[in-house]
């Protein structure tokens, strides 16, 4: 089917062909936010939380905002335009499209959807951080880069991201 999804090492490789200042921090597999809540005070800057959804036209969105931001399902459809309310994309698909699991689920993806099948939002909130992380394409390390080179980056891997309020 398709290729071997990308690993961490390509993506320090490419933000650094980017010339893309990059810091990464490992540590113990992290599931869900409530888990990466230790690493504050290690690690400044924005910490994410993404939701991998769909539409009824089976369109993907990677959702990335501030880890403790409320996102209405019921509702976001309608800023993100979507073709209908949205539900959690399947494990498969994340896997086809972003190259990672449930509980790695991170922008840095974006250089596994080499078919452009995922539109990123990025929460304007987020946004105002001047440091940005994520998960490196799995739980077990933080990488943090600047809100301008995590555009940047987003662009040279073919995808202009919406910057837009989608939390509550």
């Amino acid at each position: 089917m398709s290729n071997q999804p990308k690993t961490a090492e390509d993506l320090y490789h490419f933000l650094d062909e980017l010339g893309i200042r990059h810091v990464t921090k490992h540590h113990e597999p992290v599931f869900t936010v409530a888990e990466s809540v230790a690493l504050r005070d290690e690690i400044p800057g924005g910490h994410t939380k993404n939701l991998f959804v769909k539409d009824k036209k089976d369109r993907f969105f990677l959702l990335t905002v501030e880890e403790n931001a409320v996102v209405d399902l019921k509702t976001v459809h309608t800023l993100i335009g979507a073709a209908s309310k949205v539900s959690f994309g399947k494990p498969e698909k994340l896997m086809d499209y972003l190259g990672v699991i449930p509980g790695s689920v991170t922008v840095f993806g974006a250089i596994n959807d080499t078919g452009h099948n995922v539109t990123f939002v990025l929460d304007k909130d987020l946004m105002q951080h001047d440091i940005i992380n994520g998960h490196p394409l799995s739980n077990d390390a933080t990488t943090s880069i600047g809100r301008d080179d995590l555009l940047r980056f987003l662009e040279a891997t073919g995808h202009t991201p919406l910057v837009l309020k989608v939390t509550a």
